[in-house]
Protein backbone atom coordinates (compact mmCIF):
# COMPACT_ATOMS: atom_id res chain seq x y z
CA UNK A 1 0.00 0.00 0.00
CA UNK A 2 2.71 2.49 1.00
CA UNK A 3 4.78 1.47 -2.00
CA UNK A 4 1.89 2.20 -4.34
CA UNK A 5 1.37 5.64 -2.81
CA UNK A 6 5.07 6.50 -3.26
CA UNK A 7 5.05 5.38 -6.90
CA UNK A 8 1.95 7.46 -7.56
CA UNK A 9 3.46 10.57 -5.99
CA UNK A 10 6.67 10.19 -8.02
CA UNK A 11 4.65 9.86 -11.23
CA UNK A 12 2.68 13.03 -10.39
CA UNK A 13 5.88 15.01 -9.77
CA UNK A 14 7.32 13.84 -13.07
CA UNK A 15 4.20 14.90 -14.95
CA UNK A 16 4.19 18.35 -13.31
CA UNK A 17 7.90 18.86 -14.16
CA UNK A 18 7.36 17.87 -17.79
CA UNK A 19 4.40 20.27 -18.07
CA UNK A 20 6.41 23.13 -16.55
CA UNK A 21 9.31 22.53 -18.94
CA UNK A 22 6.90 22.60 -21.87
CA UNK A 23 5.67 26.05 -20.76
CA UNK A 24 9.20 27.62 -20.67
CA UNK A 25 9.79 30.30 -23.39
CA UNK A 26 12.18 29.33 -26.19
CA UNK A 27 14.93 31.92 -26.80
CA UNK A 28 15.47 32.60 -30.52
CA UNK A 29 18.98 32.11 -31.88
CA UNK A 30 20.96 35.40 -32.13
CA UNK A 31 20.87 36.94 -35.59
CA UNK A 32 24.25 37.92 -37.08
CA UNK A 33 24.34 41.64 -37.99
CA UNK A 34 26.36 42.37 -41.10
CA UNK A 35 28.70 45.35 -40.59
CA UNK A 36 29.07 47.37 -43.81
CA UNK A 37 32.60 47.43 -45.22
CA UNK A 38 34.49 50.72 -45.58
CA UNK A 39 33.99 52.53 -48.90
CA UNK A 40 36.04 55.31 -50.46
CA UNK A 41 33.13 56.58 -52.53
CA UNK A 42 32.04 60.13 -51.78
CA UNK A 43 33.23 63.75 -51.51
CA UNK A 44 36.00 64.97 -49.21
CA UNK A 45 37.57 68.23 -48.00
CA UNK A 46 41.05 68.55 -46.52
CA UNK A 47 44.03 70.69 -45.54
CA UNK A 48 47.66 70.10 -46.49
CA UNK A 49 51.18 71.42 -46.06
CA UNK A 50 54.53 70.63 -47.60
CA UNK A 51 57.70 71.81 -49.29
CA UNK A 52 58.51 72.58 -52.91
CA UNK A 53 61.79 73.17 -54.73
CA UNK A 54 62.00 74.43 -58.29
CA UNK A 55 64.42 74.82 -61.17
CA UNK A 56 64.21 78.02 -63.18
CA UNK A 57 66.07 79.45 -66.15
CA UNK A 58 66.26 83.23 -66.54
CA UNK A 59 68.31 84.91 -69.26
CA UNK A 60 71.57 86.13 -67.76
CA UNK A 61 71.06 84.49 -64.35
CA UNK A 62 71.87 81.04 -63.00
CA UNK A 63 70.79 79.34 -59.81
CA UNK A 64 67.70 81.48 -59.26
CA UNK A 65 65.55 78.52 -58.17
CA UNK A 66 62.53 79.21 -55.90
CA UNK A 67 61.95 76.90 -52.95
CA UNK A 68 59.96 77.03 -49.73
CA UNK A 69 56.84 75.93 -47.83
CA UNK A 70 53.28 75.51 -49.09
CA UNK A 71 50.06 75.50 -47.06
CA UNK A 72 46.58 75.05 -48.49
CA UNK A 73 43.49 72.96 -48.94
CA UNK A 74 42.01 70.41 -51.32
CA UNK A 75 38.61 69.00 -52.25
CA UNK A 76 37.49 66.14 -54.44
CA UNK A 77 35.24 63.18 -55.11
CA UNK A 78 36.11 59.48 -55.24
CA UNK A 79 34.26 56.53 -56.75
CA UNK A 80 35.33 53.03 -55.73
CA UNK A 81 34.29 49.80 -57.43
CA UNK A 82 35.81 46.43 -56.53
CA UNK A 83 39.00 48.07 -55.28
CA UNK A 84 39.42 50.39 -58.28
CA UNK A 85 39.34 54.06 -57.27
CA UNK A 86 38.59 56.86 -59.73
CA UNK A 87 38.38 60.48 -58.69
CA UNK A 88 38.86 64.15 -59.43
CA UNK A 89 40.49 66.70 -57.12
CA UNK A 90 41.44 70.37 -57.01
CA UNK A 91 43.73 72.18 -54.58
CA UNK A 92 44.96 75.69 -53.84
CA UNK A 93 48.05 76.60 -51.80
CA UNK A 94 49.73 79.68 -50.44
CA UNK A 95 53.46 79.55 -51.22
CA UNK A 96 56.57 81.28 -49.89
CA UNK A 97 58.83 79.71 -52.54
CA UNK A 98 61.45 82.18 -53.65
CA UNK A 99 65.12 82.69 -54.44
CA UNK A 100 67.19 85.85 -54.61
CA UNK A 101 70.55 86.87 -56.05
CA UNK A 102 72.33 89.96 -54.77
CA UNK A 103 75.10 91.71 -56.67
CA UNK A 104 76.21 95.04 -58.04
CA UNK A 105 75.71 96.95 -61.25
CA UNK A 106 78.69 99.27 -61.37
CA UNK A 107 78.77 100.89 -57.95
CA UNK A 108 75.07 100.30 -57.27
CA UNK A 109 73.72 97.36 -55.27
CA UNK A 110 71.42 95.15 -57.32
CA UNK A 111 69.17 92.13 -56.76
CA UNK A 112 66.96 89.78 -58.75
CA UNK A 113 64.17 87.78 -57.04
CA UNK A 114 62.16 84.86 -58.38
CA UNK A 115 58.92 84.06 -56.48
CA UNK A 116 55.91 81.71 -56.47
CA UNK A 117 53.13 83.33 -54.42
CA UNK A 118 50.38 80.75 -54.83
CA UNK A 119 49.89 77.48 -56.70
CA UNK A 120 47.05 75.11 -57.48
CA UNK A 121 46.05 72.16 -59.66
CA UNK A 122 43.05 70.22 -60.92
CA UNK A 123 43.82 66.53 -61.36
CA UNK A 124 42.27 63.19 -62.15
CA UNK A 125 43.11 60.30 -59.81
CA UNK A 126 43.37 56.54 -60.35
CA UNK A 127 44.12 54.23 -57.45
CA UNK A 128 43.87 50.75 -55.97
CA UNK A 129 42.08 50.36 -52.64
CA UNK A 130 42.55 47.58 -50.10
CA UNK A 131 40.18 48.18 -47.22
CA UNK A 132 41.20 51.44 -45.58
CA UNK A 133 44.39 51.88 -47.64
CA UNK A 134 44.79 53.43 -51.11
CA UNK A 135 47.77 53.89 -53.41
CA UNK A 136 47.09 56.32 -56.25
CA UNK A 137 48.50 58.24 -59.18
CA UNK A 138 47.27 61.67 -60.29
CA UNK A 139 47.77 64.09 -63.15
CA UNK A 140 46.26 67.20 -64.65
CA UNK A 141 46.63 70.94 -65.16
CA UNK A 142 48.62 73.17 -62.78
CA UNK A 143 48.68 76.94 -62.32
CA UNK A 144 50.73 79.35 -60.21
CA UNK A 145 51.36 83.03 -59.64
CA UNK A 146 54.99 83.75 -60.60
CA UNK A 147 56.79 87.05 -60.00
CA UNK A 148 60.18 88.38 -61.08
CA UNK A 149 61.59 91.49 -59.40
CA UNK A 150 64.73 93.46 -60.30
CA UNK A 151 66.23 96.28 -58.23
CA UNK A 152 69.26 98.44 -59.05
CA UNK A 153 70.01 101.03 -56.43
CA UNK A 154 66.77 102.82 -55.57
CA UNK A 155 65.08 101.87 -58.85
CA UNK A 156 63.14 98.66 -59.23
CA UNK A 157 60.67 96.86 -61.48
CA UNK A 158 58.62 93.70 -61.20
CA UNK A 159 56.25 91.61 -63.29
CA UNK A 160 53.80 88.83 -62.46
CA UNK A 161 52.30 86.05 -64.56
CA UNK A 162 49.77 83.28 -63.97
CA UNK A 163 51.79 80.36 -65.28
CA UNK A 164 49.86 77.32 -66.55
CA UNK A 165 51.38 73.88 -67.04
CA UNK A 166 50.95 70.20 -66.24
CA UNK A 167 51.52 68.04 -63.19
CA UNK A 168 51.87 64.33 -62.35
CA UNK A 169 52.44 62.51 -59.10
CA UNK A 170 51.27 59.86 -56.70
CA UNK A 171 50.74 59.05 -53.07
CA UNK A 172 49.13 56.91 -50.42
CA UNK A 173 46.08 57.45 -48.22
CA UNK A 174 44.77 55.66 -45.14
CA UNK A 175 41.48 56.06 -43.30
CA UNK A 176 42.39 56.62 -39.65
CA UNK A 177 38.66 56.82 -38.82
CA UNK A 178 35.45 56.26 -40.80
CA UNK A 179 35.41 59.92 -41.86
CA UNK A 180 39.07 60.99 -41.47
CA UNK A 181 41.69 60.24 -44.15
CA UNK A 182 45.42 61.02 -43.92
CA UNK A 183 47.71 61.18 -46.96
CA UNK A 184 51.26 61.71 -48.18
CA UNK A 185 52.17 62.45 -51.79
CA UNK A 186 54.85 63.56 -54.25
CA UNK A 187 54.18 65.81 -57.24
CA UNK A 188 56.19 67.03 -60.25
CA UNK A 189 55.03 70.13 -62.12
CA UNK A 190 56.20 71.87 -65.29
CA UNK A 191 54.88 75.43 -65.60
CA UNK A 192 56.44 76.07 -69.01
CA UNK A 193 58.02 79.36 -70.13
CA UNK A 194 56.60 82.86 -69.70
CA UNK A 195 57.74 86.39 -70.55
CA UNK A 196 58.16 88.96 -67.81
CA UNK A 197 58.43 92.34 -69.54
CA UNK A 198 60.44 90.74 -72.31
CA UNK A 199 62.52 88.47 -70.07
CA UNK A 200 61.86 84.78 -70.61
CA UNK A 201 61.78 82.41 -67.65
CA UNK A 202 60.67 78.82 -67.22
CA UNK A 203 59.98 76.81 -64.04
CA UNK A 204 59.60 73.18 -63.08
CA UNK A 205 59.02 72.02 -59.53
CA UNK A 206 59.17 69.02 -57.20
CA UNK A 207 56.89 68.92 -54.19
CA UNK A 208 56.10 66.72 -51.18
CA UNK A 209 52.87 67.18 -49.23
CA UNK A 210 51.04 65.71 -46.26
CA UNK A 211 47.34 66.22 -45.63
CA UNK A 212 44.27 65.19 -43.66
CA UNK A 213 40.71 65.26 -44.98
CA UNK A 214 37.14 64.78 -43.80
CA UNK A 215 35.28 62.23 -45.95
CA UNK A 216 31.54 62.80 -46.24
CA UNK A 217 29.04 59.90 -46.52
Amino acid sequence: MIRSLLLGAASAVALVSAASAADLPIEPAPVAVEVPSFSWTGPYLGVQAGYGWGKSKIAGFKGLDPKGALVGGYAGYNFEYNGLLLGVETDFNWSDQDDKINGRVGRLPASVKNEVNWAGATRGRVGFAVGRFVAYGAGGVAYADRKLSVRVGAAGASASKTAVGWTVGGGVETAIADSVVARAEYRYTDYGTDKFKGVKSDLDEHRVLAGVAYKFW
